[in-house]
């Protein structure tokens, strides 16, 4: 079993960048792949971002990708997501999460354990 708790998110103006963070517990962390996903207001929770257990593959949303890069430490139990040239529509919910479906990373479903979620807020 994993546990995940995020944190990093706040306010920050447009064209600023966060760093978020995602605190893993469990032995078996490094056999897991890692994704961000993000839910807006009145939105359905979308894919932002995965990275393979080794962090030798990463994958992206195409509304992310050039803007946003997805890192692991494997031995901190540590998965980030720095983002850069942010824009108010990334305004959402970002949460953390682990598979071992590397064949749907891009789907909620696949995600066997999620975290608590962290506030991202880009002001116009």
């Amino acid at each position: 079993q994993v546990q995940l708790v995020e944190s990093g998110g706040g306010l920050v103006q447009a064209g600023g960048s966060l760093r978020l963070s995602c605190a893993a517990s469990g032995r078996t962390f490094s056999s897991y792949t890692m994704g961000w996903f993000r839910q807006a207001p009145g939105k359905e929770r979308e894919f932002v971002a995965a990275i393979s257990w080794s962090g030798g593959s990463t994958y992206y949303a195409d509304s992310v990708k050039g803007r946003f890069t997805i890192s692991r430490d494997n031995t901190k139990n540590m998965v980030y997501l720095q983002m850069n040239s942010l824009k108010p529509e990334d305004t959402a919910v970002y949460y953390c999460a682990a598979t071992l479906n590397i064949g749907a990373l891009r789907e909620n479903w696949a995600y066997a354990y999620w975290g608590q979620g962290t506030q991202v807020t880009v002001s116009s």
